[in-house]
C-alpha cells in the first residue's frame, strides 16, 4: 500500500512537470508570436487619430502620450496637475503630435469624468482611442484594517470612473470603430497589503473582459485591450513599494510602447513584462487537484486565445 502511494505520487509529479513544460512552451509561443508575427506600421495606422489619455501628467500615461505623439495623433491629456499637463502637451507637440490639448480633471468625481468626454467631443470632434490609465484613492500599502472609506475611494477612482468615461464615450467610439485601452495590474489577480487597489483592478478586468465579449456578440466593431502590468518604475510605484520588495522595476518607456502596440493592433490583452507569469510557472507550490485544475484552465485559455486569433472574423474587439 505504501509503495503504491509512492508510485502514484511520483506519477502525479511527472504529469505536473510535463504540464508545466507544455505550458511554458505555449506561453513562450504566445508572447513571441505577438511580438514577431503581427504587422505593425504605427504612423500609418495612428496618424490623425483622436486619442484621450487619462492620468497623463506623469508615469505610464505620460509615456503613452509620447508614443501616440510620435505617430502623429491628435491628443487630449487629462490629470489633476495642470502644470505637468501643460509640459507633457508641449513635449507631445515637439515629438510630432498633430495637436495636443489638456483638461484638468479629478476622477474621484464622476461628473468630472463626464466633463472630460464632453471636452473630447468639443475639442477633438470625436474619439478613436480611449486610454484609461489614471490611478488614485486613499488606500495605502499595509494590512487591511477594515477602512471602508479607502475601499470606496479606490473603487471610485480606479474602477467607477473608468466605467463612467467608457459609458460617456461609447457613442463616439462606436462611430469611429475605435479602441479602448485599459491599464490593469497583476494586483488584480492577487495582492496582499493592497486590498482596496486589488479589488478595483479585479473589477476592471471582469467588466472590460465581459464588455469585449458582449460587443463581439452584438457585432459592434469596438476593440477592448486590457494591459496587465507588473512592477513598473513610475514615481508612484517606487514611492509605495520600492523599499518593500527586491524585484527590479521595469522601464515605463518600454511598457508604454508595448501597451500602445497592443492597443493599435486591437489585441485582447497584453501582459508586461511577459515574464510576470514566471511565479505561476516556477513557484514550488504543493501539488493537488486544485493546482492541476488551475494550470489546465490557464493552458486552455492560452490555447483558445491562440486559436481564436487565427480565425477570420468581422471585427477584432
Amino acid at each position: 500500500m505504501i509503495h503504491s502511494s509512492i508510485y502514484h505520487r511520483a506519477d502525479t509529479m511527472a504529469a505536473i512537470r510535463l504540464l508545466l513544460s507544455l505550458l511554458t512552451g505555449l506561453c513562450a509561443y504566445y508572447f513571441y508570436s505577438q511580438e514577431t508575427l503581427s504587422p505593425f506600421k504605427p504612423p500609418e495606422m495612428v496618424r490623425g487619430k483622436r486619442v484621450l489619455v487619462t492620468g497623463s501628467s506623469t508615469g505610464i500615461g505620460e509615456q503613452i502620450a509620447y508614443e501616440f505623439a510620435r505617430m502623429g495623433a491628435h491628443l487630449l491629456l487629462t490629470a489633476r496637475r495642470e502644470k505637468q499637463l501643460k509640459e507633457v502637451a508641449q513635449k507631445c507637440l515637439e515629438l510630432g503630435a498633430s495637436s495636443a490639448r489638456h483638461v484638468v480633471s479629478d476622477m474621484n468625481n464622476l461628473t468630472s469624468a463626464q466633463n472630460v468626454i464632453e471636452d473630447a467631443r468639443n475639442k477633438l470632434r470625436g474619439l478613436d482611442y480611449l486610454v484609461l490609465n489614471h490611478v488614485g484613492g486613499s488606500g495605502r500599502f499595509g494590512p487591511f484594517q477594515g477602512d471602508m472609506a479607502a475601499v470606496t475611494s479606490s473603487m471610485t477612482v480606479n474602477f467607477l470612473s473608468y466605467v463612467q468615461l467608457t459609458v460617456s464615450a461609447m457613442t463616439m467610439l462606436q462611430e469611429s470603430q475605435g479602441s479602448i485601452i485599459v491599464i490593469s495590474s497583476l494586483s488584480g489577480k492577487e495582492a496582499p497589503f493592497t486590498l482596496s487597489y486589488s479589488a478595483a483592478k479585479f473589477a476592471l478586468e471582469g467588466f472590460y473582459s465581459s464588455l469585449r465579449r458582449e460587443l463581439r456578440l452584438r457585432e459592434i466593431s469596438l476593440s477592448v485591450t486590457v494591459a496587465v502590468l507588473g512592477y513598473i518604475d513610475t514615481d508612484n510605484a517606487l514611492k509605495i513599494i520600492g523599499d518593500k520588495i527586491t524585484m527590479q522595476a521595469n522601464p515605463k518607456e518600454e511598457c508604454a510602447r508595448e501597451v500602445v502596440r497592443a492597443g493599435v493592433l486591437r489585441h485582447r490583452e497584453v501582459i508586461y513584462p511577459y515574464w510576470s507569469l514566471k511565479p505561476l510557472l516556477l513557484y514550488p507550490f504543493p501539488i493537488g487537484k486544485g493546482t492541476v485544475i488551475t494550470l489546465l484552465h490557464f493552458l486552455f485559455c492560452i490555447t483558445s486565445h491562440r486559436m481564436e486569433r487565427g480565425k477570420p472574423r468581422r471585427e477584432t474587439s
